[in-house]
């Protein structure tokens, strides 16, 4: 074992503390079949996963990255540094390297020319205009690749840990790289924080310069409530595509990727979305407030402190299916007192055989003061037992070998 892999695991065992639950409950089927080399499709409201397929695994954005250069567009207006105010100027190499004479998606913006935010986001959105993409990266940080670093940045800010960035536009570049699911949380992002920009994507078609063109995203025209999102395709890539849509209040989120057509990536996507919406009924697990667990408490008053959801815990789960669920709270511990009440410390992770199908966030449901000397000598006792058992399986650190 590396000392990499041994460390990791030695943190994780000295760090992750977990309690293991039994929720009689029903699992997913395993019915649902897809062509997409990636596939991905959850519920927003829940948080369940609904189907996963390699949605962890590496792949090539293609024009999907264009979500993420819209969201780091989004922060900028956030932050107060964007404003439909200001235009960008569409330089040489914008019109050069992703304008008429690329040959790929434009916004056909004439070189030179200034555009106004809210066209030029209608021109990466609609369109999925390259020179559109270029003239917003140049304009806000002077360079594509500056830009890139912030799209990595910003994403890192977000929880996206997988992703990095190396344009704007989604042009293949072998370091740009992103998951299924990284994506499909990149867009439930967005959708939360800029719904106003997020309603762009829904948008069927955009003119500009004289020339009208279409949403490429077919999902827009198949009346099942769909308000986005972008599609992709590099011959490294296949087609792919993050889908959206609503049916009586219910958000779900698609994301499909490696599949050989533009018309099957359409259809593989709709299949999901529309089994996801019929073939799924909500259930509660846990009701705001009620005690889910405990996390143990390292020389507290208290042994133990209760942890609850502020929010409902509830699970989508196929209709007619009658299997168990497991689940499983994982919390950093033991915890040092003094704990606050309501400080967020852990999560429940309820499992479908090795899937995780939600995550739900935990809290502490009490205060737990420091308690008395003996109470702390005795979890010192006990913290310096379980330390020799680690020691005993992956030996002391202190006394490996540099290997620097």
């Amino acid at each position: 074992m590396s000392h990499g892999a041994r460390d990791a695991l030695r943190a994780t065992l000295a760090l992750i503390a977990v309690v293991v639950l039994s929720i009689a409950g029903l699992a997913p089927s395993a019915a649902f079949e897809t062509s997409a080399k990636q596939a991905y499709l959850v519920d927003v409201a829940t948080g369940t996963v609904l189907f996963a397929q390699n949605a962890d695994e590496p792949m090539v954005p293609a024009s999907m990255a264009k979500i993420m250069t819209v969201e780091t567009i989004a922060e900028e207006i956030r932050q107060g540094r964007l404003d439909d105010a200001d235009t960008f100027v569409v330089s040489e190499n914008a019109w050069r390297r992703g304008g008429a004479p690329s040959g790929g998606s434009t916004m056909f913006a004439e070189v030179g020319s200034e555009i106004a935010l809210p066209d030029l986001l209608r021109g990466i959105i609609v369109h999925s205009g390259n020179d559109a993409s270029i003239a917003a990266a140049e304009g806000i940080a002077g360079s594509e690749e500056a830009f890139a670093r912030m799209m990595t940045r910003h994403a890192r800010e977000i929880g996206l840990e997988r992703s990095e960035w190396r344009n704007a536009t989604g042009y293949h570049d072998p370091e740009q790289v992103t998951t299924a699911r990284e994506l499909a949380d990149l867009t439930l992002h967005l959708i939360r924080e800029s719904p106003e920009i997020y309603a762009i994507f829904g948008e069927e078609s955009f003119a500009w310069n004289g020339i009208t063109q279409r949403n490429r995203n077919d999902l827009l025209t198949m009346n099942i409530g769909a308000d986005g999102v972008k599609t992709g395709f590099l011959s490294e890539s296949g087609y792919g595509l993050v889908g959206s849509a609503v049916q009586d209040g219910q958000r779900l989120i698609v994301v499909v990727n490696g599949l050989d057509t533009a018309r099957e990536r359409a259809n593989e996507a709709r299949k999901l979305l529309e089994w996801g919406f019929r073939a799924f009924e909500r259930r509660r697990l846990f009701e705001p407030g009620e005690v889910v667990g405990e996390a143990q408490v390292f020389g507290g008053a208290s042994p133990y402190v209760a942890l609850t959801a502020s929010r409902p815990i509830e699970i989508l789960l196929p209709r007619g299916d009658d299997q168990r669920l497991s689940a499983r709270i994982v919390y950093e511990g033991p915890l040092m007192p003094p704990v606050d009440a309501g400080v967020p410390v852990g999560r429940l992770r309820v499992m479908r055989g090795d899937a995780l199908a939600l995550e739900a966030p935990l809290e502490t449901a009490e205060s737990v003061a420091r308690g008395p000397v003996s109470r702390r000598a005795v979890d010192g006792l006990w913290e310096l037992g379980a330390g020799a058992v680690r020691r005993a399986i992956f030996g002391d650190p202190a006394a490996e070998p540099d290997a620097s």
